[in-house]
This record gives C-alpha cells, sequence and structure tokens, in this order.
C-alpha cells in the first residue's frame, strides 16, 4: 500500500510544567507567532497552540524523563483506516489519540522513538 500523504498538519513542541508563560514570551515576542485555539477536549492536557506562518506549532507539557516524548509532527493523509490496518499488519503498533471533533487520528513510533501522528477529516 503506498500512503498518500496530503500536507503537514503541525509539529509539537514540549516545554517543561511552568513555563507556558515564558514560552509564549519566547515564541510571540521574539519569533512573532501568534496564539490559537486549542480544542476544548485537549485543554486539560495544559500547553498551547500556535501559528507560525501557515504552519501549526503545538506546544505540550511535558518533563524530560527519557521516556517516549509527545514531540512529534503530524501529517493529513487520506483513508486512515485502511493505513492503519497496513501499519498493523506490517507489526507497527498504533496508538488510538485522544479524540477531536471532526478528525480521525492516531500515532506510531518510528523503531527510533520518534512518534508521528496521522489525520484524516471525517466524511
Amino acid at each position: 500500500m503506498k500512503i498518500h500523504y496530503i500536507k503537514l498538519d503541525h509539529l509539537q513542541i514540549c516545554i517543561p510544567p511552568g513555563k507556558e508563560e515564558e514560552a509564549k514570551r519566547f515564541y510571540f515576542e521574539k519569533l512573532g507567532w501568534t496564539e490559537i485555539v486549542k480544542p476544548e477536549s485537549l485543554k486539560k492536557n495544559g500547553g498551547f497552540w500556535s501559528l507560525a506562518g501557515e504552519t501549526e506549532i503545538h506546544f505540550g507539557i511535558e518533563e524530560e524523563s527519557g521516556a517516549r516524548s509527545k514531540r512529534h509532527p503530524a501529517f493529513w493523509v487520506s483513508e486512515t483506516m485502511l493505513v492503519k490496518e497496513f501499519l498493523k499488519g506490517s507489526g507497527i503498533s498504533i496508538q488510538e489519540e485522544t479524540p477531536i471533533p471532526g478528525v480521525n487520528r492516531f500515532s506510531f513510533y518510528d523503531p527510533f522513538g520518534n512518534r508521528i501522528e496521522f489525520l484524516e477529516r471525517e466524511k
């Protein structure tokens, strides 16, 4: 199966707990990024979302512990259900993600511990 990539949706950057205001000052005041609304279902996780040009950058809260990180790229793809089954059939473990209204999404880790997220608008 060939996965059809549409575009990069966002990148996630992680910051330590308690550093949200410092991060906002740096990215908004120094780099000129703007804050955008984060879905209500994800607000409980902390962090914030921003826009740099046309690219979304999501900020997650994470202790630096050496464990698997939240940092990741997210791609819009076609036929997420077929892609998910293809990846499972290839021996890749799939992680279901917190629902976002109108979006099918899941993630997985590559063999090197990098998280990758795939998204598709619900039809």
